[in-house]
């Protein structure tokens, strides 16, 4: 293949993927998107298998079957309620991935045109360095960030004394590691760096707590992003330094998105993770001087009955119990009763950017009725009932009302101001961000203990539908 139509070729796919991007922008899109993004990734493997420097098929074909073959399985049995978790294993892969190729090019330069070993050009080490540092505390902080999401380790922040001063030591010899290899380029060098960095991945992503997961999530496919765009600069692939940086980009707007819906910094988030699960009071159980109101699901399917208008509000409750059928279900019972109902999406709601949007698609919910916080929340005070079924600490009005709330400033859901509130939950245990829901006390508030998916259910039976 000549070198100018594989140039337009990696153009052509470049354009694929940054339509991608803009079709994932919106559910409506997202199928497209994601049809654009196969096609531009086709083209790209294509083109690189058609170029004259590769002279050997059967080790590609062969990673490509063994890859293929995981792929398929994993998707055809990973539940969609496991995507966090799942996404955070595929950026490990990417940076392991990047800290391979960069591994490749140090001891065998030139194949891939930056030198020889010994005399690798000056720039290649520097773009190889970042790659292998970013690679690295991608790979090993995402397999933390998988372990959280999985519950294999506690999604409280883990911090220790001299944390802060460490990490900021270890991002210095990193530094340095990075200099030693431009300057000496030995492999002990080499080496050095990888481990600091994977050091610095553990120790990034562990004090960091359950509720910034999101957060999370988004940060490290931006630096699996730039990985792949430092590494590109390794192999001088143009099409891998733009699809990396598109990543990368991305991927940090995301995160400020987020940080912006928790009312956060990305060194917030970095130095000092909050959050993770704590145990409370037994379901209807008084907490101090403080009671609930709980209720029944018969109760639940009365108000809601005689209720002109609903707003569902879902959280990661729903995606642990599986729940979005069933809900969906309910509304559309309670849609044939003449009620107006709609869903309002928290930004951080779940364990990744857009959790929520994805399990409603799933179960088929009209897109049309699933509204962003901003776009619904002033709503709640002419709603009749807000369903809250498994969210907690976006719908927690001490984000507004208690400045020593580690919560206090970020934007919640205003649910308390609908006439009735019933709230699904399991028990009377914290959120992920550990704080305690004042909304459970309210007068307003009709707490629905139980399985959120057989809550559902429940109400289904009782309004005169189910099985």
């Amino acid at each position: 293949m000549t070198e100018n139509l594989s140039a337009l070729l990696y153009l052509v796919a470049a354009v694929c993927f940054i339509m991608a991007l803009r079709g994932l922008s919106s559910p409506v899109t997202a199928r497209g998107g994601n049809m654009y993004g196969i096609a531009g990734m086709v083209i790209a493997i294509g083109t690189t298998l058609a170029s004259p420097g590769v002279v050997s098929y059967w080790v590609i074909i062969l990673g490509i079957l063994i890859g293929g073959a995981i792929g398929t399985v994993i998707a055809l049995r990973i539940q969609m309620t496991a995507l966090p978790q799942l996404v955070a294993a595929f950026h490990s892969l990417v940076g392991l991935a990047a800290v391979f190729v960069a591994a490749a090019a140090f001891y065998l330069p030139e194949a891939y045109g930056i030198g020889v070993a010994g005399n690798i050009k000056t720039a290649s080490l520097i773009e190889m360095g970042l790659g292998v540092a970013i690679g690295a505390i991608t790979f090993t902080g995402s397999i933390v960030a998988f372990a959280k999401l999985q519950a294999l380790i506690t999604g409280k922040p883990l911090v220790f004394t001299m944390q802060h001063p460490l990490n900021a030591a270890i991002g210095v010899a990193i530094v340095l590691a990075i200099v030693w290899l431009c300057v000496g380029q030995s492999a002990a060098a080499f080496w050095v760096l990888v481990i600091l960095s994977l050091a610095l991945g553990f120790l990034l992503i562990l004090p960091i707590g359950g509720a910034d997961m999101p957060v999370v999530i988004s940060m490290l496919n931006s630096y699996s992003g730039w990985a792949a765009a430092g590494i590109g600069f390794t192999l001088n692939n143009g099409l891998l330094i733009v699809t990396g940086a598109l990543v990368g980009a991305s991927g940090a707007i995301l995160s400020y998105i987020m940080c912006k819906g928790m009312n956060r910094s990305i060194f917030n988030v970095i130095l000092g993770g909050f959050g993770g699960e704590q145990a409370g009071p037994a379901g209807g159980a008084a907490a101090g001087d403080k009671t609930v109101k709980s209720g029944s699901a018969e109760d639940a399917a009365f108000i809601m009955k005689n209720a002109a208008s609903i707003i569902i509000v879902p959280g990661y409750g729903m995606a642990v119990a599986q729940a979005q059928h069933a809900l969906r279900e309910m509304a559309d019972m309670l849609k044939q009763e003449g009620a107006t109902v709609r869903y309002a999406i928290h930004p951080v709601a779940g364990r990744m950017p857009g959790h929520m949007n994805v399990l409603l698609a799933e179960a088929n919910v009209p897109y049309d009725e699933v509204l962003e916080l901003e776009e619904i929340n002033r709503d709640f005070a002419q709603t009749d009932v807000a369903f809250v079924i498994g969210a907690n600490d976006v719908t927690n009005p001490a984000a507004k009302t208690d400045p020593k709330s580690p919560i206090y400033g970020m934007p919640v859901l205003d649910v308390e101001n609908a006439k009735t509130v019933l709230f699904v939950k399991r028990s009377m245990a914290t959120g992920y961000a550990g704080v305690e829901n004042e909304l459970f006390y309210r007068d307003n508030t009709m707490m629905l203990f139980g399985d959120a998916k057989k809550v559902c259910e429940d109400i289904v039976k009782s309004m005169g539908g189910g099985h």
